[in-house]
């Protein structure tokens, strides 16, 4: 294996696979100084403002001098505005089906969706009731649970940190709404029981007719202060969730088309690697996904930034690319409001994996929506309109940004990662896919499947493939490395957006 990689004609830089020590030779360049595994060299001479191409795209401008063979990176690279020609529609294709598509074991439900795990989620509609919530499910383990009912997958709290305090009209309001209310009702959750405390913003009634729900045999509400305080609330929440188990281990597996699978695209941790191995194949998984009739979410707004024109040339329609860019300018907005900008990204953790700038971290996240064309733009934790390849407005915080994925009705996420992030997810199982081999050898137990493999000869499409499968494998109970962990407690995390009062 070459011990660095240029990733197009048209670069200026090329990639270290390894470290490259001072005097070695990339593309008849002689190495200036040691270049760490990950980062870039120069491949000509730079002058101040020059722009820095990595993937023929540019990633940002020299901000001094730079000789050739010596290291790029924060230290003489920045982010400067230019212009990018959206191009609206230019590069969608339309859909070739796979037909017949392919098949997973899931459970269909009344409302047509279908789930890949079973769940009973206990909801809490404001924080001051996150402590029953817990006690509630605490007296149901997973061991427990499964022993008497086999078909059901656990009890699980899903708690916040907000509710009240907030703008009883506001943004910040109907988007936490709207994520109970995804969860609620998600695929993988067989029933739901909300608790609140009572003198909150977010009344439950008021958030149930907000959402358009309403209470029943799958979906019970408690009120801390109407039921007699901690210890009855707990009581009867106990014997409701039991109520709810006894129903949902009637549900049975059966095999169903991949149409009803919906995935969640996620990346953290990321590296240099990233863009090149494990992002192209999960694209891959996303592209052959799509055309067996399935859906596929990218989010993370602030990552894609500066690599939005890719996502507009294949937009379905004009109307579709705008509604990205309208995302675009109110995050530009958003940020200068708070006193930020959309560089302030990527993580040290990042930039020590050799990421230098937001454009560099935003063309190599794009990769994970394949080529598919975007079929639409959601909001944050908005249900999806439609079927394919959909890009859904979030935060680049991975928590944040996957509990909005799966409101959304995801029922599986992919989530590549470099630097070796341990996440989960309940009620979606979450695959872990790594970058490189020396990561994924060293997090061995927390990573799903090496797609390093791809720096060492595996093609980007073989991968996407092994992805492929692996994802019909775990919609049908294939255990997750995060689930066999208990990952998935403490990572819901709505986006808290709006003052608090």
């Amino acid at each position: 294996m070459s011990a660095f990689l240029k990733l197009h004609d048209q670069d200026n830089v090329a990639l270290a696979l390894d470290d490259l020590p001072a005097g070695a030779e990339v593309h008849g360049v002689r190495v200036q100084e040691p270049i760490p595994a990950g980062h870039k060299v120069a491949l000509v001479p730079l002058e101040p403002g020059a722009p820095i191409r990595k993937y023929a795209q540019i990633i940002g401008f020299a901000s001094t001098a730079i000789a050739p063979g010596t290291h790029v990176h924060t230290h003489n690279c920045d982010v400067q505005t230019f212009s990018r020609d959206y191009a609206f529609g230019s590069e969608a294709q339309g859909l070739q089906r796979i037909e017949p598509p392919a098949t997973f074991d899931g459970f269909l439900r009344a409302d047509g969706r279908a789930g890949t795990r079973n769940f009973i989620a206990v909801l809490t509609s404001v924080n001051c009731s996150a402590t029953v919530a817990k006690a509630i499910a605490a007296q149901f383990s997973d061991a427990q649970v499964q022993a008497e009912f086999p078909n059901v997958d656990g009890v699980v709290a899903f708690t916040h940190g907000t509710g009240c305090g907030q703008n009883i009209k506001g943004e910040g309001l109907a988007l936490l709404r709207r994520v109970l209310s995804g969860y609620a009702t998600h695929p993988n959750v067989a029933g739901a029981l909300v608790v609140g405390l009572g003198c909150e913003v977010n009344q439950i009634p008021d958030f149930l007719k907000a959402e358009g729900l309403k209470a029943g045999p799958g979906l019970r509400t408690l009120v801390i202060q109407e039921s007699g305080g901690t210890r009855k609330t707990v009581e009867e929440g106990v014997a409701l969730v039991r109520e709810m188990l006894q129903e949902a281990n009637q549900c049975q597996r059966q095999p169903l088309p991949a149409s009803y699978l919906t995935l969640a695209l996620q990346c953290g941790g990321s590296d240099a690697y990233s863009g090149i191995t494990a992002n192209p194949a999960l694209g891959a998984a996303s592209d052959l996904l799509v055309r067996h009739g399935g859906t596929t979410v990218l989010s993370e707004t602030p990552e894609i930034y500066g690599a939005e024109h890719l996502l507009t040339r294949r937009a379905a329609s004009e109307d579709v690319g705008r509604k990205l860019i309208e995302r675009i300018h109110w995050w530009e907005e958003y940020t200068a409001r708070h006193g930020g900008e959309m560089d302030n990204n990527p993580s040290p953790g990042n930039k020590a994996g050799g990421l230098t700038t937001i454009l560099e971290k935003s063309l190599g996240a794009v990769a994970k929506g394949g080529r598919s064309d975007l079929a639409d733009v959601a909001l944050y934790a908005e249900r999806l309109r439609t079927h394919g390849f959909i890009f859904m407005d979030s935060p680049g915080y991975d928590p944040v940004s996957i509990t909005g994925q799966v409101a959304s009705g995801c029922n599986v996420v992919c989530f590549t990662t470099g630097r070796g992030s341990v996440y989960g997810c309940k009620p979606a199982p979450s695959l872990k896919l790594a970058t490189n081999t020396p990561m994924f050898q060293r997090l061995f137990e927390d990573m799903d499947l090496n797609c390093g493999e791809v720096l060492e000869g595996v093609s980007v499409e073989k991968m996407g493939e092994r992805i492929f499968q692996l994802i019909l494998e775990t919609a049908s109970g294939k255990r997750t490395r995060s689930e066999q962990f208990g990952f998935g407690d403490y990572e819901f995390l709505p986006w808290q957006i709006g003052a608090v009062m």
